[in-house]
């Protein structure tokens, strides 16, 4: 990532640097200046600096921004000061390392893809190749100890729990109050976000450990050993108490969320939309009408679904600008992240038929409904299809394509696009609609199992007329290339703009 674009994109996604500091004055000055060149917005929190690291910031220029505690309070009180100045601020992400030269700020661009990956995470550097370097034994033994104890009241593994470089989402930091103000704070912060119900993901990071009698450090073995100690078991009563009842509720909640949507969809496709289809289709011939009311009847479940009863665990928010309601047939062309990508699609007009993939259009559960419904199969090859496209086209449909053809993987991540929209676009020569959809990847991601609580956004952009199409390119090839673009920067900018809610 280019200097340039990662500065912007840690500033669209509301991210931050802090780097506490007590006394490093011969390397403080280097840190904050190679994080400035990494991101615009640095704060260092001087924790009772005596040394003149307080008056080489000052003479920086360009300069960071200076929390100044007057008396040394420790690096827990530090990182929680600068927590909260960033949120008065209005970040939403902090990246936090040291002041002591250990981490390399070069490392934020790898923290930052792991944000984008996992939003709302907070994520841990682990610090490569520390068996190579010359540690003392109790600094090795610490590493060990703290990775154990955090294993245990949490049950979840990471590979460095000690390391002071990572990245907090600011709006999930509920213990603030409860810091302890040394080192331990950080393993008591991420204690405590586990049973809370953040996740954690490790992120490979650089370390450097200059030469023992170069480092500074301010680590008392006797004294902090025995208040590590003294957390650990305070925190391992909690989690007996606390810590897994709270996530067994939590996986408990996951799997009802996931088994009552499971049952809703189940319950209304098998009992009562094919019933319901089936009495209304069998008696008198099937008119245009009928056709009309069953669309009619599609789109007020789809509805229901995201406007009444809801997505358990979801919000829905929805972007449409120009009012488009689709009473003029156009082609559709929408990403394709999950199962439930069709829900809030059908729910924004009647008369949209949806291009299916051959599973759903041989689905035993509902594929009744939609063969009534005069929805097709893609595999069928658009020229084989086209005259019942244009015959729906002229009475008033409006075609729904995934462009991508199956789902992609991860949320964000667009697939290329076939140009049989682009094409179909052509030769019925009609508008084309694009509608980003955001986050039913992350409600239910590809080969998932469980019903995640997470946003989801719609928006619904400008009609594309057919001239206004020949400036995405000439051949239909070169419009798919050139949409697919698009939708990548279009998802990108509603991504960074929700995740900073999460």
């Amino acid at each position: 990532m280019q200097e340039e674009s990662l500065k912007s994109r840690l500033k669209s996604r509301g991210i931050c640097v802090i780097i506490p500091t007590y006394n490093n004055a011969g390397t403080i000055v280097d840190v904050v200046r190679r994080s400035l060149e990494q991101c615009d917005d640095v704060i260092v929190v001087c924790d009772g600096c005596t040394d003149g690291s307080l008056q080489l910031l000052e003479a920086m220029s360009p300069k960071a921004e200076i929390v100044r505690l007057e008396k040394n309070r420790g690096k827990g009180i530090a990182l929680r000061e600068g927590f909260r100045h960033a949120r008065q601020r209005g970040f939403a992400y902090a990246i936090t390392l040291d002041g002591d030269g250990q981490h390399f700020p070069e490392d934020i661009a790898s923290l930052l893809e792991a944000n984008i990956e996992h939003p709302g995470a907070i994520i841990v550097g682990s610090r490569k190749g520390l068996e190579t370097v010359t540690r003392s034994k109790g600094s090795s033994f610490a590493n060990k100890f703290s990775n154990f104890w955090f294993a245990l009241q949490t049950g979840q593994y990471l590979p460095d729990t000690q390391t002071g470089y990572r990245l907090y989402p600011l709006k999930r930091l509920r213990a603030l109050g409860l810091l302890t103000s040394r080192y331990e704070a950080e393993l008591e912060l991420l204690v405590f976000a586990s049973w809370t119900g953040v996740k954690l993901v490790s992120c490979p990071v650089n370390v450097f450990y200059p030469a023992p009698e170069e480092r500074v450090s301010h680590f008392r073995p006797g004294r902090d050993f025995l208040r590590i100690t003294a957390l650990n078991a305070v925190l391992c009563l909690l989690a007996v108490v606390y810590g897994y009842p709270r996530k067994l509720l939590r996986g408990l909640t996951a799997f009802l969320r996931t088994a009552y949507s499971l049952f809703f969809f189940v319950f209304n496709t098998l009992f009562l939309m094919t019933p319901l289809v089936h009495l209304y289709l069998a008696f008198g011939e099937i008119t245009e009408k009928k056709k009309y009311n069953l669309h009619r009847l599609i789109n007020f479940m789809a509805r229901f679904l995201l406007f009444k009863h809801r997505i358990p665990g979801t919000t829905y928010s929805e972007s449409n600008p120009n009012g488009e309601d689709f009473s003029k047939p156009s082609v559709i062309i929408c990403n394709h992240q999950s199962h439930i990508d069709l829900v809030p699609l059908l729910a924004r007009a009647p008369k949209v038929i949806v291009l299916t993939a051959d599973w759903v259009w041989n689905n035993p559960l509902y594929r009744f409904t939609i063969r009534c419904a005069e929805y097709l199969p893609a595999s069928a090859g658009m020229d084989a299809i086209m005259p019942q496209l244009r015959s729906l086209v002229s009475r008033g449909y409006s075609i729904a394509i995934y462009p991508e053809g199956t789902r992609s993987l991860k949320e964000g991540r667009i697939g290329r696009f076939h140009q049989g929209a682009f094409h179909v676009a052509q030769q019925l020569g009609v508008d084309i609609v694009p509608m980003i959809v955001y986050g039913t990847g992350r409600v239910l991601p590809k080969h998932g199992r469980i019903m995640n609580r997470w946003p989801i956004h719609v928006e619904i952009d400008n009609r594309i007329s057919p001239q206004e199409l020949l400036s995405y390119g000439q051949t239909t090839l070169e419009q798919a290339k050139a949409m697919r673009q698009y939708f990548i920067r279009r998802h990108r900018e509603i991504s960074d703009s929700m995740e900073q809610n999460v």
